[in-house]
């Protein structure tokens, strides 16, 4: 990592089908060795999938999903003399979204069921 500045974040462009930023980097995270479309047949079934079955908004479902699954807090080391302490501290929105995605992703790969997630390994 560079000490001189930050890196700074990359424009992430929104989703065709929906326009939605949050769903574009959902897809980016589906995503394996650079298959993009297979990722969005991916997430474009299931948001088929919810409206079909729920009858609801996918787009809305999806973000609801996200939201039950964005930690507020996290704990963090902090060393104060020779002990180190876990800290809670308070999430940044940024972090927030990535985990809720990174983790959705994961708890949906680790199910035995056979779903289109499986397509891609």
């Amino acid at each position: 990592m560079s000490r001189r500045h930050r890196a700074e974040k990359r424009e992430v462009i929104p989703d065709a089908k929906y326009g939605n930023v949050v769903l574009a980097k959902f897809m980016n995270s589906v995503m394996y060795e650079g298959k993009k479309s297979v990722a969005e047949q991916i997430v474009y079934g299931a948001f088929d999938q919810i409206e079909s079955k729920a009858k609801q908004e996918p787009l809305t479902v999806f973000q609801s999903a996200l939201e039950n699954v964005m930690p507020a807090i996290e704990v963090r080391s902090r060393r104060v003399g020779g002990a180190t302490y876990q800290v809670p501290v308070e999430v940044r929105p940024e972090r927030r979204q990535a985990l809720a995605i990174r983790w959705l992703i994961q708890a949906a790969r680790s199910r035995n069921d056979k779903t289109m997630v499986d397509k891609l390994s």
